[in-house]
């Protein structure tokens, strides 16, 4: 008796440290920095009711900046701590350079989990006589209103010292402050901790003239034009007008799923009209950029970012209010046609059903300039260089599994030959391409007639079709004999294709050293490549495949094919600067709703 009255006790103080021991690890874990992996998947931004329903475009961080320093210096491998902790020290100082302002003195105290920065109208008065003026907005959650507001009359008093002319008004119970800097007035100095490279208030709301209010005792709003502050008191006044009230903002919002620490909205035509007006020179004031353009059919494009261990993921929701019909992924798993793809591929693309997908892409390319300019180009390469019609020709009949690949073995033996200081014999000019790897399965009877008609128009550009050997494998050779170097009477075999048949698969490449790489690739392929299997895990399943980039490797190639990449770089230079791969993936789409992500693996 007095045994089961001690196991009893024993039992009962176990399951007590049992619960106590639990309750303390959920404590630590939803008050750990790390918990911000986890935590947000239902936060939206409160400053969503100071957007008008068409703007342009909005940018929201729904955490408090300190929580990601936090995050920092947790999930950073120590080595990289200080250079990271210094990176977030300059962006947040970078934001009131100029100011006379000092982010830990003036700001921390008050700042709330949310920061919005909007592009609210092109245009504020909305007069094309007189030009375009893109009307800027950025709201700041407060957890202090009693110090924000010490804040604003702080901030407004270097301003006036400066030589700001102010106006105190009020609209609608909110009092509004606002000036400009006269002309010739001496501007305030820059602290010297903010960097060329992050974003200032002034970037941010380029203006001579800025105005701000506390709304609601809730948000600390500027503005680059005291109509952008009225426009944002009425729409929340009338909440029929605001941005959380918008079809397209509902529908693509309640579709992102995942934790999130940021959540950025854009309105698709007018984003692409505002990158025309800023893009373009010398355009006429009576300009109309999207005149002679068909309609997107993407209007709304919602973006939610999430930490993860390895870097930051991107859930998309594009919404096409044209397209009603469900697809669904088609995948589980990396395609098997990866296993042809060699493990130092720096640039790879992977799904299937490449007919499909051309079908849904072509439109939506070609209803954007910039989509429409690549792909022409693209395809007037591929004319130029084999003679090809790539929908008809291969497009068409790539109705299974496929896989592409880029190989660096031709960019790495130039970058040593360039290093030796007297080279043998001049260096060929089949060695300043990259070799390309493209393995698609194959429908019989179609893909026979198809393969062979790429034959045939070989043999139309002059090319002989000959057999050979590789490995033991049975390869057929695209090849035209050209005259050797000028001492000799030689002739030399120049390679523009190889293809052969491996089970169900047909494989495409550049040239026989790059064919000879994807047949040796079975045994150790890109999807054995711990980079690559870092890069995909994050993805949800099932998806439609995967485009892999491994940036350092690639992005010589990439921005050479594609100017608007080195802006993009430019602009997001400390993200790029840490950035080791990029991969995206497609989760088909939900009635009107086209579901996707991009995981960006950092250093």
């Amino acid at each position: 008796m007095k045994l089961r009255s001690f196991l009893s006790g024993l039992l009962s103080v176990v399951v007590v440290l049992l619960l106590v021991g639990l309750a303390g690890l959920v404590w630590i874990t939803s008050h750990s920095p790390l918990s911000l992996v986890e935590r947000g998947a239902e936060n939206t931004p409160g400053a969503a009711i100071f957007v008008p329903k068409q703007a342009p475009g909005m940018v929201s961080l729904l955490v408090n900046p300190d929580e990601l320093e936090a995050f920092l210096r947790v999930a950073v491998a120590p080595k990289q701590r200080r250079q990271a902790q210094a990176e977030l020290t300059q962006l947040k100082q970078g934001l009131l350079a100029g100011s006379g302002l000092d982010y830990d003195r003036d700001v921390k105290p008050w700042l709330g989990d949310e920061v919005t920065w909007a592009i609210t109208t092109l245009d504020i008065d909305r007069d094309r006589k007189n030009g375009q003026q893109p009307g800027y907005l950025l709201a700041i959650a407060t957890q202090d209103p009693e110090q924000s507001r010490e804040f604003l009359q702080l901030f407004w008093q270097k301003r006036a010292i400066a030589g700001a002319n102010l106006v105190f008004e009020q609209y609608q119970g909110v009092k509004l402050i606002y000036g400009e800097l006269p002309i010739g007035a001496k501007p305030l100095p820059t602290p010297t901790i903010a960097g060329s490279d992050v974003p200032t208030l002034a970037a941010l709301l380029p203006s001579p003239t800025l105005a701000s209010a506390v709304v609601g005792d809730q948000f600390v709003l500027f503005a680059n034009d005291v109509n952008v502050l009225r426009d944002a008191i009425t729409n929340v006044q009338a909440r029929n007008l605001n941005l959380s009230q918008a079809e397209s903002y509902q529908k693509t919002v309640e579709t992102l799923t995942q934790p999130r620490i940021g959540l950025s909205v854009w309105n698709v035509p007018r984003v692409t009209d505002w990158l025309a007006t800023t893009t373009t020179a010398n355009r006429g004031p009576e300009a109309t950029p999207a005149a002679n353009r068909p309609e997107p059919p993407i209007q709304t494009v919602a973006i939610a970012l999430g930490l993860q261990p390895h870097g930051l993921l991107a859930e998309t929701a594009l919404w096409e209010p044209k397209t009603t019909a469900a697809i669904a992924p088609a995948l589980t798993a990396p395609v098997p046609a990866l296993h042809y793809i060699p493990v130092s591929s720096p640039i790879a693309l992977a799904s299937t059903n490449l007919a499909q997908l051309w079908q849904q892409l072509l439109p939506t390319l070609t209803a954007y300039d910039t989509g429409a300019t690549l792909l022409e180009q693209s395809l007037e390469r591929l004319e130029t260089r084999w003679g090809l019609d790539l929908p008809k020709d291969v497009v068409q009949w790539v109705q299974g599994e496929y896989a592409l690949g880029v190989l660096p073995k031709a960019t790495k033996v130039w970058e040593s030959l360039k290093q030796k200081p007297k080279a043998a014999a001049p260096v060929p000019d089949v060695v300043l391409q990259n070799d390309w790897v493209f393995v698609a399965q194959r429908p019989q009877a179609q893909a026979t007639t198809a393969i062979a008609q790429l034959d045939d128009l070989a043999q139309a550009q002059g090319y002989s079709i000959g057999n050979l050997q590789l490995g033991g494998q049975t390869v057929a050779a695209w090849t035209k004999l050209t005259p050797g170097n000028t001492t000799s009477n030689t002739l030399q075999a120049q390679v523009r294709g190889v293809h052969t048949t491996v089970g169900d698969y047909e494989i495409f490449a550049t040239s026989v050293p790059a064919l000879e790489q994807a047949l040796q690739a079975h045994d150790r392929p890109l999807t054995a490549n711990p980079q690559f299997q870092t890069a995909i895990a994050p993805f949800a399943t099932p998806n439609n495949g995967y485009v892999y980039l491994d940036w350092a490797e690639s992005r010589e190639f990439l921005t050479q094919r594609i100017p608007l990449l080195k802006v993009i770089e430019l602009a997001g230079r400390p993200l790029f600067s840490h950035l080791r791969s990029l991969t995206l993936s497609s989760y088909g789409r939900q009635a009107e709703v086209q579901r996707g992500a991009v995981f960006l693996q950092l250093d």
